[in-house]
């Protein structure tokens, strides 16, 4: 299992989340840490590249279509840690516009 960091603005993302969501975006998050590197090679991940002029590559989402969350993360792979950076609403790209606004906050 890697260790799971938030970053201060994804712990208030969090906070702000009903407490049923919470529990279950937690749980999500738990078991990607178990494999979070790519699909590609083995894991969890679903990485994330160029679209709508944003560059996401070396990120990876974590969705729950029924909540309408999206958690993006990226990976420290010498620490084994999965950096969370967003927690979010779906909805129009906004998680990735907030992920590319907190880029250089970790």
């Amino acid at each position: 299992m890697w260790k799971v960091t938030l970053i201060s603005d994804a712990k208030q993302d969090l906070y702000k989340i009903d407490n049923s969501m919470k529990k279950q975006v937690m749980t999500g998050i738990r078991k990607v840490s178990q494999k979070p590197l790519p699909k590609s090679e083995g894991g969890y991940g679903n990485p994330l590249g160029k679209a709508n002029g944003l560059n996401l590559t070396g990120y990876f989402k974590i969705k729950y279509k029924r909540l309408g969350i999206r958690v993006v993360y990226t990976l420290n792979r010498q620490e084994k840690e999965m950096i969370i950076i967003v927690i979010s609403a779906r909805a129009d790209n906004q998680c990735y516009d907030e992920e590319n606004k907190r880029k250089g906050k970790f």
